[in-house]
């Protein structure tokens, strides 16, 4: 069988989907007037979306690694996480939250997480939809879910995760923090609310606002996709607000690649070149700046 061929419009359709006001109905009558018919849309569909069937980078089982979940008190209830460190630690590392895109603590976020530890570094995989119950199996529920919660309560989770990984015994008291779409954003506002970040990564995320660029203390590596005009329409804004401020940061454009560049589970849209270069840059940044106590 003949790959569909996906084209920008109908990647900008899923982004309007899961990030705008297109419901699923409208998704699929627009992508099916893209590519011509019913069966080519049902075809290019799971190509657009994330795919939990795909095969971890990291398995669970791995034995380098110790993975569970774990409970923490969050601002106003308690916070679920899964917490992944090295077996072969032997003293206090750096730590890093990991934080979700707009479907919740899934799988391929977990996996993340333990690609972090394997770097030498305490991950700590939040559920930012702790408050509501957790992150549901049904990612169109999470998505549901995530336009549900109150930006105030998700910011104080964050900062209160900030200060229990600080204390946490595997920690050495730094702490940084990176995040996916959604994510990328809540790091950026993590910087703003949360004096003692040490570090924060962001791809393809949200800025925050200018006006409160002053309030970041962290230095930030911030990652966007070229073709992500969307959330590339903030970048100019930030990166001025940032250097008015004194701000340390520095800020990738990778050109040609897809927002969500890097989730390896949606076909159309990971760019592994990007996705490579991206995760070395992070990983670099993190040892800078959390290595040592």
């Amino acid at each position: 069988m003949t790959r569909p061929t996906i084209t920008q419009a109908m990647i900008d359709a899923y982004d309007e989907y899961t990030h705008l006001t297109l419901d699923r109905r409208g998704f699929m009558e627009k992508l099916t007037r893209l590519a011509g018919s019913g069966a080519a849309a049902a075809a290019i569909a799971p190509m657009l979306a994330a795919s939990s069937a795909q095969a971890a980078i990291v398995a669970e089982d791995d034995a380098r690694l110790k993975a569970e979940d774990i409970t923490w008190p969050g601002s106003s209830g308690e916070m679920k996480g899964y917490l992944v460190t090295p077996t072969d630690q032997t003293g206090k590392l750096g730590a890093v939250i990991v934080i979700h895109e707009n479907r919740g603590l899934n799988a391929h976020i977990k996996d993340v997480a333990r690609r972090v530890a394997l770097e030498g570094f305490v991950a700590l995989a939040v559920d930012h939809l702790s408050p509501l119950g957790g992150t549901p199996e049904d990612e169109e529920k999470a998505r549901e879910m995530i336009s549900q919660l109150d930006p105030a309560v998700r910011i104080a989770d964050g900062v209160a995760t900030v200060a229990f990984l600080e204390q946490h015994p595997a920690s050495n008291g730094n702490v940084g923090a990176v995040g996916f779409c959604w994510g990328g954003g809540a790091v950026n506002d993590l910087a703003v609310h949360a004096p003692s970040l040490d570090a924060g990564v962001a791809y393809y995320g949200r800025q925050a606002a200018s006006e409160d660029a002053p309030k970041i203390d962290a230095p930030l590596l911030l990652h966007y996709a070229g073709q992500d005009e969307r959330i590339n329409a903030g970048i100019d804004a930030y990166k001025a607000a940032l250097e008015a401020a004194g701000k340390e940061f520095t800020i990738h454009v990778y050109e040609g690649a897809q927002h969500a560049f890097n989730n390896d589970t949606s076909e159309a849209r990971y760019d592994q070149t990007a996705a490579d270069l991206a995760w070395g840059r992070t990983v670099a940044f993190f040892k800078e700046k959390l290595d040592g106590a």
